[in-house]
């Protein structure tokens, strides 16, 4: 059974995911991501389907979720994620986060996330307890998303 008592900074895990789909509602995403275009004055909608796995010491398992960004005229995408996590074992967890996707040099973006969980599986309730932080990258060349998620 995993434990209950959980510190800050203790990392949770971590997570390696690849871009399924993307949809978008009228822009070009390539243009923007690549800052070839600017997104409109009213920002730009891009959902970013994914799955991957996710490891760590109290939970390892997979996840499928969407990203439902917002490109923001200035360059910034504003991140709102949903989720499920489902652990080695069979427990599901619905995780939710948001944060910013900031532009860094070859086409690899910084991410920073404040991430939720929910779940009635009796061994993960202590996350249902904890607000996490999120750190990572995407790389869109390769459509990778990589982020170590830690107790706040």
């Amino acid at each position: 059974m995993a434990g209950t008592s959980v510190e800050v900074g203790e990392p949770i895990y971590e997570i390696v995911a690849s871009f399924t789909s993307i949809t978008d509602y009228g822009v070009n995403v390539q243009a923007i991501l690549s800052g070839a275009e600017t997104p409109p004055a009213e920002g730009a909608q891009i959902d970013f389907a994914f799955q991957g796995s996710f490891c760590g010491d109290r939970l390892s398992g997979s996840v499928t979720g969407i990203d439902y960004a917002h490109a923001r005229a200035d360059g910034r995408i504003d991140l709102h994620i949903h989720a499920s996590l489902t652990t080695q074992d069979g427990a599901r967890i619905a995780f939710f986060a948001d944060g910013v996707a900031m532009p860094g040099p070859d086409g690899v973006w910084q991410l920073r996330e404040n991430c939720r969980f929910l779940t009635s599986f009796a061994d993960y309730r202590w996350l249902n307890g904890i607000q996490a932080w999120g750190i990572g990258t995407v790389d869109l060349g390769r459509g990778e998303v990589r982020i170590k998620v830690f107790a706040a």
